[in-house]
């Protein structure tokens, strides 16, 4: 029987990387022109949202906690112990899981490919990095 026995800090850590690795992505220092652009947003619109948001990265953390959750199940299952083979787990999670249901939305929303794109470009780079940190910390 496999022992499915739970990293809490490396889930933890997982998630604070997620969040961080969001601020980084979406900041003047990488892509927060072109997504603000796509996303039809301006500086007044920003500004606006910015009032709530304290509870919208408090909910994005939990959401970023139960991906690291389930990432350190897989990880844990599937007896993976390197950082190719989580590196690995992080590119199918994200090709199986994330981008298809991204993609369906871009269909139906009739989103621009660019944000596609940006969006699952970051969740590609938080996976890996959440399926890398539960991996190593097994």
């Amino acid at each position: 029987m496999v022992d499915l026995s739970v990293n809490y800090i490396a889930v933890l850590l997982a998630a604070v990387a997620s969040m961080v690795i969001g601020f980084l992505w979406y900041s003047p220092l990488l892509f927060a022109k072109p997504w603000m652009k796509l996303s039809k947003l301006d500086a007044k619109k920003m500004k606006a949202a910015q009032k709530g948001m304290g509870k919208t990265y408090g909910l994005s953390f939990v959401a970023a906690l139960i991906t690291a959750f389930v990432l350190s199940q897989l990880s844990s299952y599937m007896l993976l112990t390197t950082l190719t083979e989580g590196v690995t787990l992080g590119v199918w999670a994200w090709l199986g899981f994330v981008a298809t249901t991204m993609f369906t939305s871009v269909l139906f929303q009739e989103m621009p490919w660019g944000l596609f794109l940006i969006n699952s470009g970051y969740q590609l780079v938080s996976v890996v990095a959440m399926s890398i940190i539960v991996t190593l910390f097994i």
